[in-house]
């Protein structure tokens, strides 16, 4: 008898967890976002690292076009001191999602600008946007 309700129970607590966390002002991420915002991470990261070749792989085929070879170069080459600050993004009428970011190169200004991640294929995502 008891499992019996408790599987019906059981079903319900996302549902029961996801509107608590909304009347608390808690975001729930939806699995497109945190895959998004995960791409826009390892592209970050990239730049950071001033990982070239990883940074320029996860550009669309759109990007890397509107990109000279200089700008590349001197976007993948931020100075060892280089930090990013990813804010909460949301999704664009085109689908893409947008994430204002702070980058911070070796002269240690915040530089405000955002990164655009769209959906490359079944289950990639790329930046459509350099910063």
């Amino acid at each position: 008898m008891r499992r019996c309700i408790a599987l019906p129970l059981l079903c319900l607590l996302p549902l029961i967890s996801s509107a608590r966390a909304s009347r608390h002002g808690i975001r729930v991420a939806k699995p497109e976002y945190s895959q998004a915002l995960a791409a826009a991470n390892r592209f970050l990261s990239a730049w950071q690292a001033q990982d070239h070749e990883t940074g320029i792989t996860m550009l669309s085929d759109s990007a890397r076009q509107h990109a000279s070879r200089d700008r590349l170069q001197e976007f993948f080459s931020p100075g060892p001191q280089a930090a990013f600050e990813i804010r909460h993004g949301w999704r664009s009428k085109s689908g893409a999602y947008v994430f204002p970011v702070v980058l911070f190169g070796s002269d240690f200004r915040a530089r405000p600008c955002k990164v655009v991640i769209s959906k490359a294929g079944a289950d990639g995502w790329a930046v459509s946007k350099l910063p």
